[in-house]
C-alpha cells in the first residue's frame, strides 16, 4: 500500500511539473559535488532503483543520468533523463516502453532520497544529477556500464538538451494528469449536485 502511495505521488509530481527541470535561481551542481552544502537527511538512505521486471528477462545492463532538483526542504524533483544507455542497442531503444520504464525505477528511487542543508549554511535549491545503473547480467556491468551516462559538466548538458528536443518525465505523465483531472472534475460535480438535494 505504501509503494501505491509513493507511485501515485510520483505521477501526480512528474505530471505537473515545469518544462525545465531546473528553476532560475537554482544552484547548478555536477554529480558528487553537492557535499559542500547538503548531506544526507537523519534517519535518510539512497534507495537504488529497481530493475523493471518485465524487462528482466532482456538481460539489458542500462544506465541512466538522472536530473533531479533538491527544494530547499531537502526533497527532490525535477526528474529528467538527461542520458542513457543499454547494452542492447547503445542509446536506441530497444523495445516500446524501455526507456519509460527505466526511467520511471529511476525517479521511484531517487523521489525517496531527501537531504538536509549542511549547518550553518541558508539552504538553497540545488539541480544536480545522479548515474544509476541497471545490471541485467550481461558480461559488462558496473562502473563500465555507468561510463556511457556519467556527464561531468550539467550546466553544458543542459544547455545542449534545451536548444533540442529533450527527454523529460514531466511530459510521459500527461495523459495521466488529464484523466486524474476528468475524474476530479466528475467528483466535485457529483459532490455538488449532492449537496443541492438536502
Amino acid at each position: 500500500m505504501k509503494m501505491n502511495a509513493l507511485v501515485a505521488g510520483l505521477a501526480l509530481v512528474l505530471a505537473t511539473g515545469a518544462p525545465r527541470a531546473a528553476e532560475p535561481g537554482d544552484r547548478i551542481a555536477n554529480e558528487g559535488t553537492i557535499g559542500d552544502r547538503w548531506a544526507l537527511a537523519e534517519g535518510a538512505s539512497l534507495p537504488a532503483p529497481v530493475y523493471p521486471a518485465h524487462l528482466a528477462a532482456r538481460g539489458a545492463n542500462v544506465c541512466l543520468a538522472l536530473g533531479y532538483r533538491i527544494g530547499a526542504d531537502g526533497s527532490t524533483s525535477g526528474f529528467r533523463v538527461l542520458r542513457q544507455w543499454n547494452s542492447e542497442a547503445g542509446d536506441e531503444q530497444p523495445v516500446e516502453g524501455f526507456w519509460e520504464a527505466f526511467a520511471q525505477a529511476a525517479a521511484d528511487a531517487v523521489s525517496q532520497w531527501r537531504f538536509q542543508p549542511r549547518p550553518g549554511i541558508e539552504p538553497q535549491p540545488t539541480y544536480t544529477v545522479a548515474t544509476l545503473g541497471f545490471e541485467g547480467g550481461r558480461e559488462e556491468g558496473g562502473a563500465a556500464v555507468n561510463a556511457h551516462c556519467r556527464i561531468t559538466d550539467l550546466a553544458a548538458r543542459l544547455a545542449e538538451l534545451d536548444q533540442g528536443p529533450a527527454r523529460q518525465l514531466d511530459p510521459l505523465r500527461r495523459e495521466q494528469e488529464r484523466q486524474r483531472e476528468a475524474e476530479h472534475r466528475a467528483l466535485m460535480n457529483q459532490i455538488m449536485s449532492g449537496s443541492g438535494k438536502r
